[in-house]
Order: structure tokens, then C-alpha cells, then sequence
């Protein structure tokens, strides 16, 4: 980790008397603000820091550290620094964790137009279901969609995610198709296993209407409902760019036009504002100007349209 930043965090929190305060001076996350602090104890080999419940105290190497922190941080402001131009010049490597169907169905054409335009920058993608960590596996950016936001993360707006409620032809032939929202209970439904339970929610004239829902198969990662929807083997909910070519060839049918969900935000999740690389900033630009183009990033509209359903805290 970069030690002028560590040292000016450590410096920070010395002077305000908590990590949080220190966050909100420095523009950073609670969880990178702890992470600088834990690499300068680190690197200083020893407790810089009493903590109690009430307020923080320097240990006495934490007073010799404060002491060297500040020559640093002096010496750091006397350097010259590189011309703006080249400061501007977006380099180096990104990590930027999403799911695979967003990394597949979406993402991949954003990161290959990015490094087309800036040959200097590279972008590790590292791709899971799961959220991670931010601080502890060292990622840039995360590309979540959910309701439920990290507080400890800064979110960048980016759009929002639809979803359909769909089946294939031969699953509504055999099993007949569900008229209304709670006729969903009685159907097998494959579900997604990091929902914890799983409630699928729509809006229906004005009104919350919620059903619970199972069936015989759930998995982690939904580009495997969507596979095995496509053959026949149940109802799924699924985001709406991952299934619109699927709709238009008729492989998969849209249901319950009547329903609407709430509509999930689209996030890009990064630990600090302070010293952003051109990159990542960058990067943000770009994938904000691509989720605000439809032809790019589907979203339903209102009206007589195949229904949009998702479940609560649905991430990608």
C-alpha cells in the first residue's frame, strides 16, 4: 500500500480522535481508513493506537510514528509532482470484481472499448457470484446490482436492472403458465441460491405483492437457471439483458405482464475518492455513459410489456 497515504490516514486519525471521523475528513471508506492503519502498525512493528470504546490514544510508538508520519508527509509536499498531462494519463492495473453474466453478457465489450482507447491501462476482471471484500482482495471497483449497499463503500450510480419473469415453451406446455403473481407458488421455480430465502417481489396495480417460491433446482450463478430454463426445467427470474435475445427468438417466454418490480440500482462500489487513479475514474465515466444507453443496457418501460420481476437484494 502506498505509505504517504498510510502515513496522512494515521496522521488524520491521531488528530480527530477516531477512524470514523478520520473517514469522513479524508474521504475514504471506515474499511480502508482501518486497513491503512493496520499496514502502519505493520510496518512500524508495533501498537500505535489504545482503543477504547469512547476514543482512541497513541501508544508511545505510536507518538514516535505520528512524529515521522508528519516529516514524511512535509517532505512529500516539497517533491515535485509529475505534470498534469501525464497525472491525467490513465495507467496501470484494475482489479474490478462482477458476476458472470454481467461480465459476459455486458461488460466485456465496455472493457475492450476501454483499453482500445487508453493501450497503457490493464483490468484484471475477477469474476464471482459472490460480493468481496474490497480492502482484503485488493479490488478497484465491484459492479453490483442491489439494493442493499455496503455503508462502508462509496457507490457510484450507474442505472438500474430489470428482470423477467420467464419459461421456455416446452416447461409451459407440460406445466401450463402462471395467470397471476401467486400462482408462481405452485410452480417449480429455480432459484438463486445466495437469496437466502427465496421471495421473488413485484409491484401489481400499485400495490406490493410478494410470493414465496421453490422448486428442485437452485444454484449460485444465474447463467445456470437461465440454462436450464431454456430446457424446460422450470420458471426463473432473470435480468432482462441476460434473456432478451432469448425472448426474441421465442426459446424463452415472458410472464405476468401485470407485475412490476422494484427496481434494483446498478453500483460501482470503490474504497476512496482520495487520490482516484485517472483509470478508475475513467472507467466509472465510461460505464456510466454505456448503462444510460438502452441499445447497451435494457430497461423496461411502462406499459403493456412482459412483466419485470427480481428478488429482494439480488446482486450481479
Amino acid at each position: 500500500m502506498d505509505r504517504v497515504t498510510a502515513a496522512e490516514v494515521f496522521v488524520c486519525i491521531a488528530e480527530k480522535g477516531s477512524m470514523t471521523a478520520a473517514a469522513e475528513a479524508l474521504d475514504m471508506s471506515r474499511a480502508m481508513v482501518t486497513r491503512y492503519l493496520a499496514q502502519m502498525e505493520e510496518w512500524a512493528g508495533a501498537r500505535l493506537l489504545h482503543r477504547t470504546t469512547r476514543r482512541l490514544s497513541l501508544t508511545e510508538p505510536g507518538r514516535e510514528t505520528l512524529a515521522r508520519c508528519r516529516r514524511m508527509l512535509e517532505l512529500a509536499g516539497e517533491m515535485a509532482v509529475a505534470s498534469t498531462a501525464e497525472a491525467d494519463t490513465p495507467r496501470g492495473l484494475l482489479r474490478v470484481a462482477c458476476s458472470q453474466s454481467l461480465a459476459q453478457d455486458v461488460l466485456a465489450a465496455t472493457v475492450a472499448e476501454f483499453l482500445r482507447r487508453y493501450p497503457l491501462a490493464a483490468i484484471d476482471l475477477q469474476i464471482g457470484p459472490r460480493p468481496v471484500n474490497l480492502v482484503e482482495e485488493r479490488i478497484d471497483l465491484a459492479i453490483r446490482i442491489t439494493n442493499d449497499l455496503d455503508p462502508n463503500l462509496i457507490a457510484r450510480p450507474l442505472g438500474r436492472c430489470d428482470s423477467v419473469i420467464c419459461a421456455s415453451p416446452a416447461y409451459l406446455a407440460a406445466h401450463g403458465r402462471p395467470h397471476r403473481v401467486p400462482d408462481l407458488a405452485t410452480h417449480n421455480c429455480l432459484t438463486y441460491s445466495y437469496f437466502g430465502k427465496s421471495l421473488w417481489e413485484f409491484e401489481v396495480a400499485g400495490e406490493r405483492l410478494a410470493v414465496p417460491v421453490s422448486g428442485n433446482l437452485s444454484a449460485n450463478e444465474s447463467n445456470v437457471l437461465l440454462a436450464a430454463a431454456v430446457e424446460g426445467a422450470g420458471i426463473t427470474m432473470q435480468p432482462v439483458y441476460s434473456t432478451r435475445r432469448l425472448l426474441a427468438e421465442g426459446r424463452l417466454v415472458a410472464l405476468l405482464p401485470e407485475a412490476v418490480p422494484q427496481p434494483l440500482g446498478v453500483h460501482g462500489l470503490y474504497g476512496s475518492r482520495r487520490q482516484m487513479p485517472a483509470a478508475l475514474r475513467l472507467l466509472l465515466d465510461l460505464l456510466a455513459e454505456r448503462f444510460a444507453d438502452p441499445d447497451y443496457w435494457p430497461v423496461m418501460r411502462p406499459g403493456p410489456r412482459p412483466d419485470t420481476a427480481r428478488a429482494r437484494n439480488r446482486t450481479a
